[in-house]
């Protein structure tokens, strides 16, 4: 049912519209999970601002009649809600009158633009928790085969069938949609038009344009960084070798000479070098630094990640040149990353407030009067979190 028009406009209807614009703009939160977002609305998010999300069990399987049991051994990860961003009008009286179809263009289209670009370039942030990459640093992709690439390692690490994406910057969508204008087609998923930056649908993923996509800086590296000590397990990596103050950023790829990736179920090596990622920045003393690192080395069990664990002076290879900017497209599984908003506080004392939720979205609009200058100061609020929850469905496309 259309707005009425000609009618002074209330809260209400104002934060409907910014929430319908917000929603237009978000075409890769649109795309990941947000299965828990009813759990932070519940009693006005009363829950607190951290959720534990439990991880699917895994299991060995037995080889003969006698029956082994298996302690279950249940792991979470923290979804924390932590960031509050807005976007602050001043209207006057004149401006809150207009037709709500002029109001959205002048005022609330381009407010929600900017903010809808703040909210997915932190959520892009999540991609420095992915550990698989296929591409070659400093080239932008133009063909199909690393894309294939990219597919077959969700493949590999067993993302699920359907709810698969693709998401490339402008210059990977300029080479390669003229290099595979052939497989694109304008009439697939007719159902999310909605969202911008719809390409098409190619090798098994709905592919989209985003501008925001993360951009990896590696840090200045150098040396020949080695594994420090043999048979390491866990998620912290003694090194040395790295020259004397060096820096290695989070979210560097790296891979272990000797240390193969395995079959998440019946832990079979693979024949490719598992892929590791820094996961807190690190600065070398002498040479040496503990890389705090994902997946973690687990060389048996029904959580096994790795073919074994590194030899001594192992040769650690990081992805990329010391120093040097890479743009990280994005090929994923819905399910590798979780977004959630939290029901901000509707105050009993403000008289122009309204919170509402689209989609999993949860937005409040607040208004307060200036007498003086006979305006409305109006702020609007998003309580976000997100996490990258299964990685492992997930794989970089460096350019």
């Amino acid at each position: 049912m259309p707005l009425p028009t000609n009618t002074q406009l209330t809260i209400d209807m104002i934060t409907s519209e910014a929430l319908v614009v917000l929603h237009e703009q978000l075409n890769f939160i649109g795309n990941i999970n947000r299965q828990y977002d009813d759990q932070f609305a519940k009693a006005g998010a009363k829950i607190g601002s951290t959720l534990r999300i439990r991880e699917p069990n895994q299991f060995v399987i037995r080889n003969g009649r006698v029956a082994v049991p298996q302690n279950m051994t249940s792991t979470k990860v923290d979804l924390v809600v932590a960031t509050q961003i807005g976007v602050d009008m001043e209207f006057s009286s004149a401006e809150m009158a207009m037709d709500i179809n002029d109001f959205s263009r002048e005022y609330i289209e381009p407010a929600m633009q900017r903010l809808a670009s703040e909210i997915e370039s932190i959520a892009f942030q999540m991609t420095m928790d992915v550990y698989n990459l296929v591409g070659t640093p400093g080239t932008t992709p133009a063909t199909l085969r690393v894309y294939l690439d990219a597919k077959a390692k969700l493949q590999q690490f067993l993302a699920p069938r359907g709810n698969r994406y693709m998401t490339i910057n402008s210059a990977a969508e300029a080479a390669t949609v003229d290099a595979l204008k052939g497989l694109f087609q304008s009439s697939t998923a007719i159902s999310k038009q909605y969202l911008e930056g719809l390409i098409g649908r190619v090798a098994g993923m709905d592919w989209f344009q985003n501008e925001l996509i993360h951009v990896h800086t590696n840090g200045s590296m150098g040396g020949t960084p080695l594994v420090n000590g043999a048979s390491q397990t866990g998620t912290s990596l003694i090194t040395d070798g790295w020259g004397t103050t060096n820096t290695i950023t989070q979210g560097t790829v790296f891979t272990l000479a000797g240390v193969y990736a395995v079959h998440p179920e019946t832990k079979v090596a693979y024949d490719f070098l598992q892929q590791f990622v820094v996961t807190a920045d690190a600065t070398a003393s002498a040479g040496a630094a503990t890389l705090s690192i994902s997946p973690e080395i687990i060389t048996s069990g029904a959580r096994q990640t790795v073919s074994a664990s590194p030899a001594d002076n192992a040769a650690i290879t990081p992805v990329g040149a010391a120093s040097t900017s890479y743009a990280q497209n994005l090929a994923f599984h819905r399910d590798a990353f979780t977004f959630a908003t939290a029901d901000l506080e509707l105050y009993s004392d403000a008289k122009q407030i309204s919170r509402q939720v689209m989609d999993g979205i949860s937005m409040r609009i607040w208004q307060a009067s200036d007498i003086r200058e006979d305006s409305n100061i109006t702020r609007v609020d998003v309580y976000m979190g997100q996490k990258a929850v299964r990685p492992q469905l997930a794989c970089r496309v460096t350019s």
